[in-house]
């Protein structure tokens, strides 16, 4: 494997680590939601996170993170300050957008310090300025195209990398609501593998005019769980 190659692979296991302070632990990604109503078992997890790949992450999130890496890669700073306000837009629940805004935040702010004041961070410091003037939303998936483009790393690894955090995250919320156990968590994201190479092929190819995705179901249980008396995650 080539130096590049290598740094780029260390670049993208790094910033989706679910040890890298995003703020994702924090998010449940609607599941709590789904546990509150009684609409997953534990044998369930597997297919609602397949089902929120292919309906609603893949074409909302997933799509805007492939757009707007391909702008940051070209420098069109407006063009990803577009893919970003279009995303934000598409997100139907308060709670959604203030998660994808808070976690896009913090990674916007923290990855310019990780990288350094060299040539890298140079398009992440573009962005997290937008982001701190408000003339951008900074929604996570655009903030991380920001930040995978500034890496190198290239449009279809960024998004599957992406998707896979995503799923670590929602997996890991599914052990903290006891929806599933260590051993069987790790089928699950070893079986949704193939779900996640379809999907980030799909968002690759996929048009930014056509981003947002299809989950009424989960958009009612998002809608729900904002007004839950007691919350154990953020989404």
């Amino acid at each position: 494997m080539a130096a590049t190659d290598a740094r780029q692979l260390l670049a993208s296991l790094q910033f989706s680590d679910s040890a890298f302070p995003s703020g994702f632990y924090t998010m449940s990604h609607g599941l709590e939601g789904f546990s509150q109503a009684r609409l997953v078992a534990r044998g369930d997890v597997h297919g609602l996170l397949a089902d929120l790949l292919v309906h609603s992450v893949g074409p909302g999130d997933a799509t805007a993170l492939a757009g707007a890496h391909r702008a940051a890669t070209a420098s069109d700073w407006d063009e990803v300050q577009e893919i970003d306000h279009r995303l934000f837009a598409s997100k139907l629940n308060a709670e959604m957008r203030t998660a994808s805004v808070r976690s896009g935040h913090q990674l916007a702010d923290l990855a310019a310090e990780v990288l350094g004041g060299g040539g890298d961070a140079a398009g992440v410091t573009e962005y997290a300025n937008r982001v701190k003037a408000r003339t951008t939303p900074g929604c996570q998936p655009v903030a991380t195209a920001v930040v995978y483009a500034a890496c190198g790393v290239d449009t279809e690894a960024a998004v599957a990398s992406d998707l896979f955090a995503f799923s670590v995250s929602f997996v890991g919320a599914a052990l903290r609501l006891r929806l599933t156990d260590h051993r069987h968590a790790q089928v699950v994201l070893y079986e949704i593998g193939a779900v996640i190479e379809q999907v980030a092929t799909d968002a690759v190819r996929r048009d930014v005019a056509d981003i947002g995705g299809c989950a009424p179901v989960a958009d009612i249980m998002s809608a729900q769980h904002e007004r839950a008396e007691a919350r154990l995650f953020a989404s």
